[in-house]
């Protein structure tokens, strides 16, 4: 699970790609398309073999310039709290308008021009617009306390993953109880705070792995494992190969 400020388009080339919010879940097959809102905190997932292309940009592209009157046709999507995916399948007319774009966007990334820069804007401000005078803008409404309550949890594990972190912690950090935070983790991504900030960690230290050449020591400090042999027998159990061994897969070697 993680968020972004950017706003992002996902194209499915081939197999299924399954996309889950705190309280969503959705599958999207080839040739379909989906749209993901703002600062959704979200998880992207392959069910079979599958190929996709992402786009994420900064809003402002959208707004053309500081002061613009285009900017609310932007803010009234991206402010709207219920309104974290869209899902665009072909079978609708103006769906297919916005897939056809995305085939495009993904043609000029694969044969890019000296124009390219320029094209993506104005292929990007299509797509948005044909979006904004299709879409039905739900009414805002009172946004459940759970989806809410994870959102800060999730802030304060990705802000202080590599620190002594306990359940108190945590609950703490969304002003609720221990229970009330275990409840919040098994009603929305049906695991436990401590698994989730167990995988968060390694999936932190298999960055690390493949991208720095640190000791794998080192590597388990940073991310708040103060044990190495817990380290290596938590990162084989989830990855099937010790940091090592992933290490040099990783690197080619």
């Amino acid at each position: 699970m993680h968020w972004h400020e950017d706003l992002q388009f996902i194209y499915v080339l081939d197999g299924i790609v399954e996309v889950r919010t705190l309280d969503h879940s959705v599958q999207i097959q080839a040739g379909e398309a989906i749209f993901i809102n703002k600062d959704v905190v979200h998880f992207v997932g392959e069910i079979k073999n599958c190929h996709y292309n992402s786009f994420l940009f900064p809003s402002y592209f959208l707004a053309f310039y500081a002061g613009s009157p285009a900017k609310d046709f932007v803010d009234s999507v991206i402010t709207n709290d219920r309104l974290p995916l869209i899902h665009f399948t072909p079978a609708v007319g103006w769906h297919k308008e916005i897939t056809t774009i995305l085939q495009q966007l993904v043609r000029l990334e694969k044969d890019k021009t000296i124009f390219y820069v320029y094209e993506v804007l104005v292929k990007l401000s299509s797509l948005w617009l044909i979006m904004r005078k299709n879409i039905i803008l739900p009414q805002e409404q009172k946004e459940s306390v759970v989806p809410l309550r994870m959102q800060k949890i999730l802030r304060f594990i990705e802000e202080h993953f590599s620190e002594d972190l306990t359940l108190f912690d945590l609950s703490a950090s969304a002003n609720i109880s221990k229970s009330e935070c275990s409840r919040c983790f098994k009603v929305s991504m049906d695991t436990t705070p401590y698994k989730y900030l167990t995988e968060y960690r390694l999936s932190k230290a298999a960055q690390l792995l493949a991208k720095t050449n640190e000791p794998v020591g080192n590597i388990a400090a940073a991310v708040g494992f103060h044990q190495m042999s817990h380290f290596g027998k938590c990162f084989k159990e989830k990855t099937g190969y010790s940091p090592k061994e992933y290490r040099k897969m990783e690197n080619g070697h």
